[in-house]
């Protein structure tokens, strides 16, 4: 007759307790296998921080985080841009590259899919923060190092979600 007996629910403190470990331990494992494979820990929590900035469902974290490795690409191209730039503008080729990308990027807001605009600019600040060398290799390590975030941030979601469903 042990199936009569009921266990009370754990109180609020320990899932609350749970919860924060769950995301603690996820977040280290990540930060560490960035620091292992020589990517910026920064970098890999802006793709944490990115995939917040939509729902979180598997879908929604994929759109977040394409937006954010769009933002990176804007980030190299900008950083092109003001290059070629800079000897026939001086300092308003900033003004002038940063005018572009800003309608590009905000007008993307029109697209159902990829329209998250605090993405890009999380991807424009991850790639002008690196300080890198614009081109492939740039965009490789920090779309890379995002990428991890976002898949670690989704999978603490999934775990707290599980928890709570417990």
């Amino acid at each position: 007759m042990t199936s009569d007996i009921k266990t009370a629910p754990a109180p609020a403190s320990i899932r609350f307790n749970l919860l924060t470990l769950v995301a603690a331990v996820t977040a280290a494992v990540a930060a560490t296998t960035s620091a292992s494979l020589g990517w910026p820990v920064w970098a890999m929590f802006m793709g944490w921080v990115a995939f917040f900035t939509r729902g979180q469902s598997a879908r929604d974290a994929l759109f977040s985080y394409l937006c954010l490795a769009m933002g990176i690409a804007f980030g190299v191209l900008a950083a092109l841009a003001v290059g070629t730039l800079l000897p026939l503008l001086g300092p308003f080729a900033f003004g002038a590259v940063v005018f572009v990308v800003a309608i590009i990027v905000v007008s993307l807001r029109a697209l159902a899919s990829v329209n998250n605009v605090p993405a890009y600019f999380l991807g424009l600040i991850t790639f002008f923060a690196a300080h890198l060398e614009p081109g492939l290799l740039a965009f490789g390590e920090l779309a890379s190092v995002s990428g991890l975030g976002t898949v670690a941030a989704w999978i603490a979601h999934r775990l707290q979600g599980k928890i709570l469903q417990a």
